[in-house]
């Protein structure tokens, strides 16, 4: 801390914190041990960093939501330990819906993300330069998202999922996908992502028959979800496949056409 930063009395800052020049913490905030906050930080009220992060110049941390319906509420934008905030990202705190906006551990979020409002995200994610999430998205654990890609509200995605750059995500994307092309598809297994993170082949090769069963066989969900059912081995893998799609009210992407 110096005097060309702005730290408010009240804020409670760990051991090891660097803030740079020209940022600006406000009251109502806690940083954990070891953070670096770059110069030409914002940090607003209701943010909750861990330790050992990172947040670079430019970032604006629990500004409060562009959502009209925002009723100053007393809401939080939490970011997990070890996550990193590149240049000018943005993390709007939460509304009443969620009452925060969460960001998880080992996360990874490039220059010029935007992550709304009562957005709730996993751990170990990576989402390139440029992608904007909108309000209430939820992304399970190691998720890819490259850049220049929109997501829509209330959008799901599910675990160890790839998403292409540069195409709009309007419905719910399913654990160990690939999706790409506009409108966005599904376009195989994760398989490259799996491997690198331990999954044994059998398992993939299960989760590669399960998907064939869900968008090649020619079958409507509700009937390939009752064959899946019935005929692929158990795991558990398979049951977070299931749980997925049945709670996808609002539908998950199409196959390839």
């Amino acid at each position: 801390m110096n005097e060309l930063n702005f730290v408010n009395p009240k804020a409670k800052i760990g051991k090891n914190v660097t803030i740079s020049p020209f940022s600006f913490i406000d009251e109502d905030v806690i940083i954990g041990d070891n953070t670096w906050i770059g110069p030409n930080v914002t940090i607003f009220s209701g943010a909750r960093i861990g330790a050992n992060c990172k947040i670079f110049p430019g970032a604006v941390i629990a500004a409060i939501p562009q959502d009209l319906k925002y009723a100053g509420e007393m809401t939080t934008a939490e970011i997990g330990d070890n996550s990193v905030i590149r240049e000018c990202v943005t993390v709007n705190k939460g509304t009443i819906d969620k009452m925060k906006t969460s960001i998880g551990k080992n996360c990874l979020l490039m220059a010029y993300v935007h992550i709304a409002h009562d957005c709730i995200l996993g751990d170990n994610i990576i989402i390139a330069n440029s992608v904007n999430l909108a309000g209430h998205v939820d992304i399970e654990d190691w998720v890819i998202i490259e850049g220049g890609t929109g997501v829509g509200q209330f959008v799901r995605i599910g675990a160890h999922a790839f998403i292409s750059g540069l195409t709009g995500v309007r419905k719910n994307v399913p654990p160990f996908t690939k999706a790409a092309r506009e409108p966005l598809q599904y376009v195989g297994v994760n398989s490259v992502g799996l491997r690198r993170r331990g999954f044994s082949n059998e398992i993939i090769l299960q989760i590669e028959d399960i998907y064939r069963t869900l968008y090649v066989k020619g079958l409507n969900v509700s009937n390939a979800l009752a064959v899946i059912e019935q005929e692929a081995p158990s795991s558990k893998e398979k049951e977070q496949i299931l749980a997925f799609i049945r709670n996808s009210k609002e539908g998950i992407i199409r196959g390839i056409s």
